[in-house]
């Protein structure tokens, strides 16, 4: 991993929190299109996938970006090679979990191997959901640091492809394991590191030896513990999983 030192914009100390895009992805349902071009770089409205979330959370003033990738991952980080330069302030380092292990960690796995490089609070998003207006800023990210809490989602209404929802929400604003109704997590969330750390999760912090691990269950044990908040997102918000859903995007 290239955890290179660079000047960041002049802001206040915590709107320089990273933020970490998911792009390690095999795309299975995306196939013939994902067999030659991994499924973050898939155009819609003329720019690749991820760079929608990249320039959202650049203009919100975050401009430290770590991406995880696996399959073609090296398409991606020649894609966005130039990106800094033409955004000034800008960082990007990669996380190449196709090269150091041969497959993809999944997310908690992902995001376990990436703890070097994202600090004590941080972004995650994935770079396969098109979100075009969605505010990354500095005032949620101060409300989220004095909160205390372990992580905290956003969510959405759910999606034909997911009716069943993912989460539920509490009147006070947590984010519930079990419920009557659940909404969809939109993949897009703030979290604080000791999730990934024990006693929420098992895996190494740096998770040197490769361990895929899903994220779900870690965040099924904080919200138990009363230790995860959310709230409703209600704008545009597409999960691109399969080629039909690309194409109604236009």
């Amino acid at each position: 991993m290239n955890n290179a030192d660079v000047t960041l914009p002049h802001t206040t100390a915590k709107a320089t929190i990273p933020a970490m895009i998911l792009a390690a992805g095999r795309g299975m349902r995306m196939r013939p299109l994902t067999d030659v071009t991994p499924k973050p770089l898939l155009l819609v409205r003329g720019q690749p996938l991820m760079q929608w979330p990249m320039e959202a959370l650049y203009r919100g003033g975050f401009s430290r970006l770590v991406v995880n990738t696996a399959w073609l991952g090296e398409q991606i980080e020649q894609r966005f090679a130039d990106w800094p330069q033409q955004h000034p302030g800008a960082q990007i380092v990669f996380s190449h979990e196709g090269q150091d292990f041969g497959y993809a960690l999944e997310t908690a796995g992902g995001i376990s191997r990436a703890l070097p490089l994202l600090g004590e609070l941080f972004w995650v998003l994935a770079g396969d959901v098109y979100v075009p207006g969605f505010p990354f800023t500095q005032a949620r990210v101060d409300r989220f640091a004095d909160s205390g809490l372990l992580a905290h989602l956003w969510l959405v209404p759910n999606p034909a492809h997911n009716p069943g929802g993912d989460f539920g929400l509490s009147t006070n604003g947590r984010a519930l394991n079990q419920a009557d109704l659940k909404h969809t997590y939109s993949t897009i969330g703030l979290y604080r590191r000791a999730l990934f750390e024990d006693p929420w999760c098992d895996t190494i912090p740096g998770n040197p030896q490769g361990t895929a691990a899903p994220l779900a269950p870690l965040l099924r044990k904080a919200m138990d513990a009363g230790l995860v908040s959310a709230e409703l997102y209600t704008d545009p918000w597409t999960d691109v999983g399969t080629p039909e859903r690309l194409k109604e995007l236009g």
